[in-house]
């Protein structure tokens, strides 16, 4: 129990991570980071915050939350500047606060890791099924559109999705990225015609009221908007998997930095853009549908736009499936290279410098989850791991500042202290705005990581077995 809070060092990282390819540059990672964020949480997302929580202040929602990551965004690329190793925020944790906080760490973000890759695939089996099988005149049988929770036997289109996904990722960075870099393209643009040709279909009384009152809760009538802004988080995780990519990236003290803030900005734009053109094209009651922007166009008679803006859904969402499943099977990795899981899962598989073993377990995973458990569901677990994480990555940063043995010529968070603390503070307040069974269910999550940590990680952990 004393060397609970044992604290790794960067080297020992360094060299586990060696056998990894270092093949991404600044464009590859914004391609990557582009690709994670914008896909279920554009095309899917808007819809229901909209509905449930924020009206068409939900732009404003999705402003706030691309501002707070942006701010947090620094403070990984200062970590991955001065640590450019694989695990991300748990490998961080490690290092800084000790083995049991990069424990808890890595494994609140397995679960959203996890989650986020079931919940982009049943959101592309929505559009894939709804409206471009539909628009063919084919339908797969109900029982093969949804899992028994909803009265069917498997989602198939979103357990096949993530199937052909793993089979993309188990053949190294190098076709991931090629994959990425052609598709982020498509998807951008197909995004922008959308806001052009929707910003041509605005009522301006859909915007009346902008933030409806019934949404005005506590605190100071911001509940609405800021319980909408902590759900829309996961939208932005994709920078998590970047920084998990670090021990993979050309130059990664300049070229993490590049990736996640141009990925943040990108995002922003585009979010606003999008989210405000759908609330001004259709009243917010009417959006909490998993296909929103397909919805709006049917709804102002444009069944060829309708086509196009699901390819444009389709393409973006399997970006996305690419890049989390990539970061995901990087931290599974990680916490198997350090003995916390067994050791198997933390072999890399040299003829494609991939982690084999952490790809299949966590395909297996996310398969079950996407075939068999809706979206509302995994929508309504994801973000507490990802604010947790993001909370102590932008604590870290000033014990991080007093480490001598951790040079960083690379990188730095401006304005410190202030803002480091500044994006914790925000991190903590959005954790707290987060529905009640979202945070039941992490504090049950990470009670289960305890538990699994006591009983086998403490005893295997190669870093408690070194003297």
């Amino acid at each position: 129990m004393k060397n609970i809070f044992k604290k790794e060092t960067v080297s020992t990282y360094l060299k586990a991570d060696a056998h990894l390819s270092r093949t991404l540059r600044a464009r590859d990672l914004i391609a990557l980071g582009v690709g994670a964020v914008i896909g279920t949480g554009i095309f899917i997302l808007p819809g229901h915050e909209a509905a449930m929580h924020a009206g068409p202040a939900v732009s404003i929602a999705f402003m706030l939350a691309a501002v707070v990551s942006g701010i947090v965004g620094m403070a990984y690329a200062e970590f991955s500047s001065a640590m450019p190793v694989a695990g991300s925020a748990y490998s961080f944790g490690s290092v800084i606060y000790g083995e049991v906080v990069g424990w808890i760490l890595g494994w609140a973000l397995i679960l959203e890791y996890f989650l986020v890759v079931s919940a982009e695939a049943t959101g592309f089996a929505a559009y894939f099924n709804h409206n471009l099988l539909s628009s063919f005149g084919l339908n797969l049988p109900n029982f093969l559109q949804s899992g028994p929770l909803e009265g069917g036997v498997i989602n198939l289109t979103a357990t096949l999705i993530v199937l052909i996904v793993a089979a993309i990722i188990v053949h190294g960075a190098n076709l991931s990225k090629q994959v990425e870099n052609v598709a982020v393209i498509i998807k951008i643009a197909i995004m922008i015609l959308f806001i052009i040709v929707g910003a041509f279909y605005i009522k301006t009384s859909n915007y009346v009221p902008f933030y409806p009152k019934q949404f005005h809760t506590a605190p100071w009538g911001l509940g609405g908007i800021s319980t909408a802004t902590a759900t829309v988080f996961f939208a932005f995780m994709g920078f998590d998997a970047l920084a998990a990519n670090s021990a993979e990236t050309i130059s990664p003290e300049k070229n993490v930095v590049k990736g996640i803030m141009g990925t943040v900005l990108i995002s922003l734009v585009l979010y606003v853009a999008f989210s405000f053109v759908l609330t001004g094209m259709v009243h917010y009651t009417h959006l909490n549908v998993d296909d929103p922007a397909a919805y709006a166009l049917k709804v102002v008679h444009l069944a060829t736009w309708n086509k196009l803006i699901t390819i444009g859904a389709l393409i973006g969402i399997f970006t996305a499936l690419i890049t989390m499943s990539f970061g995901g099977s990087r931290l599974l990795y990680a916490l198997g290279r350090d003995g916390l899981l067994p050791n198997f899962i933390g072999h890399i598989n040299h003829k494609h410098a991939v982690p084999h073993n952490a790809i299949v377990i966590a395909t297996i995973i996310e398969a079950f989850f996407a075939g068999f458990v809706p979206f509302t569901q995994l929508a309504s677990l994801i973000n507490a791991g990802t604010l947790i994480a993001f909370a102590l990555i932008s604590f870290g940063i000033i014990p991080l500042r007093h480490r001598q043995d951790i040079p960083n010529p690379g990188f730095k968070m401006p304005l410190y202290p202030y803002l480091p603390i500044l994006a914790g503070l925000f991190s903590l307040y959005f954790i707290l705005m987060l529905p009640t069974m979202t945070k039941w269910s992490i504090v049950i999550w990470l009670f289960l990581g305890l538990l699994v940590y006591f009983t086998y990680g403490l005893r295997h952990s190669h870093l408690q077995q070194r003297d």
